[in-house]
């Protein structure tokens, strides 16, 4: 059995979050009851390397991975990385309470066939004990989580390449459940606030909508940064690393805000919209209490305000750094920055502290 869950064994780790573009490293500490950011690094991938969350190119993804630890000048070896939610099957199922660990495993393993569309032996499992079961007093609900050898092996012998131990795989769901806890208490949101997480990245947007701090649906969409990359190539004539900087530092020509960008923020807000409608559509719910933007596109100027104006929702921009401190090596400008993309990366490096 892979850890794709990861028991509960308290060790140092880096989150390391693979993207569709980046590599994202983040080394966390603990004193006193705070966080403190010890190291962090971003770096882009090749073109191509990981294709809707999938490993395409090993080496590419290794080489990253070298940068962002040279970069970040971290000592730590062992890595906690995430696969994607939709590459994961997950299932509460109740068992006779009291078993050990071992005993679990060998009964979940032989019962695994009825849930799993794949071969058993194509697939990494594992499960987490959640509670006392509701509906019958001597067993207990265990999450039992699935994934393709394929998808974690890629990730592991990119990690292994780059000379780092690959100790956890989680579930980018559960990563952003677990750094949400950290921006629920920032906000001071009530536990039970009905909370929608919009992640916008490069090339993907993820909806986690979470109640009494669990993710209670999440849903992925082909959507992202690279739209608006993509448009300023095509409309201005700049090959990719260009359009890419310009998107950032500026000195596009006039008519870019009215004409590409301003478009571009009405798409964003159309996406957020058409999520949270298949969430309400496939849910008893039809509403939620606040949204959170998370990703790089999120903090892009005046976002935040289009999307409480259009949608009359309060919403903010994840920042699950606001509260820690930050050592003196890590670049505190470039984190703040960053911030927002780096949800997934902090929820893999809090699993230091489970």
């Amino acid at each position: 059995m892979l850890g794709i869950l990861g028991k509960k064994r308290s060790v140092q780790v880096l989150g390391l979050d693979i993207s569709s573009t980046t590599v994202k490293l983040l080394e966390l500490s603990q004193a006193g009851g705070r966080y403190r950011v010890e190291s962090y690094a971003v770096t882009s991938l090749p073109v191509d390397a990981v294709i809707e969350k999938n490993v395409n190119d090993i080496e590419g993804v290794t080489n990253a991975i070298r940068t962002v630890v040279a970069q970040s000048r971290t000592k730590l070896k062992l890595a906690a990385a995430a696969v994607a939610g939709s590459s994961v099957i997950t299932k509460v199922i109740d068992m006779p309470a009291g078993l050990s660990d071992d005993d679990l495993e060998t009964q979940l393993t032989l019962e695994a066939d009825q849930y799993i569309p794949y071969p058993l032996d194509e697939v990494a499992i594992d499960f987490e004990i959640q509670g006392p079961s509701p509906e019958r007093s001597n067993q207990v609900e265990v999450l039992l989580a699935a994934c393709r050898r394929e998808t974690i092996d890629s990730r592991v012998e990119a990690i292994e390449g780059a000379d780092l131990s690959a100790r956890i795989m989680d579930v980018e769901a559960y990563a952003m459940e677990r750094a949400y806890g950290l921006i629920r208490q920032q906000l001071d949101l009530e536990l039970e606030s009905m909370v929608a997480v919009v992640d916008i990245g490069a090339t993907m947007t993820t909806l986690s909508v979470l109640n009494n701090g669990q993710t209670v649906y999440t849903r992925e969409q082909l959507f992202g940064g690279k739209q608006l990359t993509d448009e300023i190539m095509r409309r201005y004539g700049l090959p990719m690393e260009e359009a890419g900087l310009a998107k950032k530092q500026g000195g596009l020509p006039d008519d870019y805000e009215p004409e590409v960008l301003e478009p571009f923020k009405e798409a964003v807000v159309q996406q957020v919209a058409r999520s949270l409608q298949f969430f309400f559509s496939s849910s008893q719910y039809n509403d939620v209490d606040y949204i959170i933007l998370a990703g790089g596109v999120s903090s892009m100027e005046g976002l935040v305000e289009l999307v409480e104006e259009k949608l009359g929702t309060p919403t903010a921009v994840a920042n699950p750094f606001a509260e820690m401190t930050i050592s003196s090596r890590v670049n505190a400008v470039a984190l703040s920055s960053d911030a927002p993309a780096m949800m997934i990366a902090c929820g893999l490096a809090l699993r230091s502290f489970d």
